[in-house]
């Protein structure tokens, strides 16, 4: 497969929160080159994610912009240097640029916390429910184009069941649960995979019935990706036109209040299990 060539959202991510860091100083890029020792397309390229920093780069930079949160300033600092291949980057050139950067930011997450109305959560869902949701896609998939995303899909989901299984939330409306994406099968198969996720520790799966006298959200999946410190904290929106990565502090704050207001509203893990499994009993 090629190697990814466009900048990674952590990329970009890194030099979006150095920007900050030096705006926040009150310096211009100019000024802040002048205090690091050179020019300032210097501090331009790295704010643009554009050269790779060192993590005693990024130290300097914090120094010189007075940012005495030790613990920011070291979560920055692990996300330098030169970027470390993952497995994502063997679809390089069969996905969209935005869903590597989804795959690369789960696994560097510290906690997930999702919430879907329509489609089971895509770390949770099985191959064939993925494959009939896919099959639905506009404009159509190729046969071939649909395994890829597949194969990609299932491939995301070792950072909840391998290694050092990452905390993970699913809020399932139970339009979901009851969609019944390639028949009785399938939507069976898919819900008892949903009852074994959440056995795992690490896994909480709650339900939000039909019949709740208000909603919080607009229906769009959310994923809200919690880093290594608050301010490095993401959410996601999954569009029609792919995915939107979000990361403005007022932003994050009310992602923050829609998923804590439908968790609120949601039933309990042992309510929603025995919800899901009454389901499997209908269908």
């Amino acid at each position: 497969m090629a190697a990814r060539t466009s900048l990674t959202l952590r990329q970009q991510r890194l030099g979006a929160e150095l920007r900050k860091l030096r705006e926040r100083a009150g310096l211009t890029s100019t000024e802040a080159a002048g205090l690091l020792g050179g020019p300032q397309s210097r501090i331009s390229n790295i704010e643009a994610g554009r050269y790779a920093v060192s993590a005693e780069r990024v130290r300097a930079l914090a120094h010189n912009y007075a940012c005495d949160d030790e613990g920011y300033v070291e979560a920055l600092a692990a996300m330098t240097g030169s970027r470390a291949r993952g497995w994502w980057d063997e679809y390089a050139d069969l996905l969209a640029p935005g869903l590597l950067d989804l795959a690369e930011m789960e696994h560097h997450a510290d906690s997930l916390r999702v919430a879907v109305v329509i489609h089971v959560p895509g770390l949770l869902q099985t191959a064939g429910h993925a494959r009939a949701v896919m099959a639905e896609s506009v404009p159509r998939l190729r046969p071939y184009e649909i395994e890829h995303r597949v194969s990609y899909r299932i491939k995301r989901q070792a950072v909840l069941f391998e290694g050092r299984p990452t905390p993970y939330t699913a809020l399932v409306h139970e339009a979901a649960l009851r969609m019944g994406y390639g028949g009785p099968d399938v939507a069976r198969e898919q819900l008892r995979a949903l009852l074994d996720a959440s056995g795992h520790e690490n896994v909480r799966v709650l339900v939000l019935p039909f019949g709740e006298a208000s909603f919080p959200a607009s229906g769009q999946p959310i994923t809200y990706a919690s880093g290594n410190v608050p301010q490095l904290d993401t959410v996601v929106l999954d569009t029609d036109h792919g995915c939107d990565f979000l990361d403005a502090e007022a932003q994050l704050a009310r992602y923050r209040s829609v998923l804590d207001r439908m968790e609120s509203q949601a039933l309990s893990e042992e309510k929603s299990r025995a919800f899901i499994e009454r389901i499997v009993k209908e269908i």
